[in-house]
């Protein structure tokens, strides 16, 4: 990783966000708006979802940050994230978003099915300890990049509860407290999440 020099801190202005994920964009604008930043999505500008190829949060993000800054000529941020549950191993891990693959779309009850089924089938006193990572990526044209992870860790609930989050969020329950992700106000999630940790090392670094 190369670390942003100060000339490369981040003034107002427009900044691409590598993602097509409308969660992602909403989530990660709102956190940017108090800097000035202009967030516009790399899906906006026609850009193309790069595959994700790399076996690593930081790898596959700044992947998707290279591209977008590549595409648009400008700074580009990328976020990569993913529900890590320990006992699955830790998966799904970076593969957080092929669980919810379907022909027709990205499908998250299915994912959160598919989690809850295999935690079941360990029996009722399974481990459902989960945690939250967040990986952001920045990216200039020429080729500087700068790298911040963030962490949250908490259990898993089922059924799922709440409608403000997206994602795993519906079934996350975080340390400390009772509502999930997908029931507590966007506020408090911008506050505490993994994202919100990964993005407090950004703004230290760069705004």
């Amino acid at each position: 990783m190369t670390p942003p020099s100060p000339s490369r801190r981040l003034a107002p202005g427009r900044l691409v966000l590598a993602t097509h994920n409308a969660g992602k964009v909403r989530e990660i604008g709102a956190l940017m708006v108090p800097y000035g930043m202009d967030v516009v999505a790399a899906g906006d500008l026609g850009l193309a979802e790069p595959a994700e190829t790399e076996d690593s949060f930081a790898g596959n993000a700044l992947l998707k940050a290279r591209a977008a800054a590549n595409g648009s000529g400008m700074v580009a941020l990328a976020d990569d994230s993913g529900l890590c549950v320990d006992a699955l191993g830790g998966a799904p891990c970076f593969y957080t978003a092929d669980w919810a693959e379907t022909p027709e779309g990205r499908d998250w009850t299915l994912a959160m099915t598919k989690v809850e089924d295999l935690l079941h089938a360990q029996g009722p006193n399974v481990a459902r300890t989960a945690t939250f990572v967040c990986t952001l990526a920045l990216a200039w044209p020429d080729g500087v990049t700068a790298v911040f992870e963030g962490r949250c860790s908490g259990s898993l609930v089922w059924p799922p509860r709440g409608t403000v989050g997206f994602g795993y969020d519906p079934m996350f329950v975080a340390d400390g407290m009772t509502a999930t992700f997908g029931e507590i106000d966007p506020a408090e999630k911008h506050r505490s999440s993994h994202r919100a940790a990964a993005f407090a090392k950004l703004v230290a670094a760069c705004l």
